[in-house]
């Protein structure tokens, strides 16, 4: 079933998202840094609930912060909840990938009454810096600030080039998946393509949690939780096994894959997803 382009307008700017109908409690998915909502397209022909995929701020067709703004990943947490009131779902199931997993968990854990069940891919938690670490961090985030003004986006002269860029992105992706990302992540300039992406995505995050304050919103989380890792993605690296014990409720699927497997293999990803949500049905009152 082909996708409903939707907008909504969100503290003054506007936010993109697809959606698919379907039958059963509504799915709210959030993509990966970088990566838009047709992150979600191919795992959306093997589901069968209604599903709204989300371009996060600077990402897809939405638009991005203001100039003057510094934006944090709370920021997309906020974003997440505006979009969903104005859906009117008042309780959902929540999906994300990488990043949209992290900004998932802050959201769960903030909002629980809202959540019923999480579904995380390849991500457990915003990542962390040590404490020790926050001040050169966020000098080093000031230096990049600064250092952007000088620079430009590459201008690829044929579309092709630019699937292949993005091919050789994060954890690696497949041509297929890489052709949708950049369907939506592109748009004409002069001489070509350019990414439709702000560029302060790329910049060094200003503030990031501890890792002690992460621990502290996984601990706040009471929905259920099916972590989905590829084998050959961050999960066969175990960057999230000392997390893992935060969660009051957690299965862990582990697949063949790489970090996209959701876009690579999506059957197999979706029979997982199935299998977690009949296993905790909603419970209505």
């Amino acid at each position: 079933m082909k996708p409903v382009e939707r907008r909504f307008l969100v503290f003054g700017q506007t936010l993109t998202a697809l959606q698919w109908e379907g039958e059963g409690e509504p799915v709210l998915a959030l993509h990966g840094w970088l990566d838009n909502a047709a992150s979600y397209v191919p795992l959306a022909g093997h589901v069968a609930r209604p599903m709204v995929a989300m371009d996060f701020s600077g990402h897809g067709h939405s638009g991005h912060r203001p100039p003057e703004v510094v934006t944090h990943l709370v920021d997309h947490v906020r974003d997440v909840q505006a979009v969903a009131d104005q859906l009117g779902w008042e309780r959902f199931t929540l999906v994300g990938h990488s990043m949209g997993a992290g900004i998932a968990c802050l959201f769960a854990a903030a909002c629980p009454e809202r959540v019923s069940r999480l579904v995380l891919i390849e991500g457990l938690g915003p990542p962390a810096t040590p404490g020790k670490e926050v001040a050169t961090t966020l000098r080093k985030a000031l230096d990049d600030m600064q250092a952007l003004e000088g620079k430009r986006k590459p201008v690829y002269t044929e579309v092709a080039d630019a699937v292949a860029a993005r091919t050789k992105g994060f954890g690696g992706l497949s041509h297929e998946a890489s052709a949708l990302l950049v369907e939506r992540g592109l748009m004409p300039v002069d001489g070509g393509w350019t990414w439709r992406a702000d560029s302060r995505l790329r910049l060094t995050s200003s503030l990031r949690l501890t890792e002690e304050q992460v621990e502290g919103f996984l601990r706040h989380i009471t929905a259920p939780v099916c972590l989905v890792l590829g084998e050959q993605g961050m999960g066969g690296q175990g960057t999230f096994d000392h997390r893992l014990e935060w969660l009051a409720s957690v299965e862990v699927v582990r697949l063949p894959g790489r970090h996209h497997l959701h876009m690579e293999q999506p059957g197999e990803v979706a029979r997982a997803i199935e299998d977690f949500l009949q296993r905790h049905p909603v419970v209505t009152d």
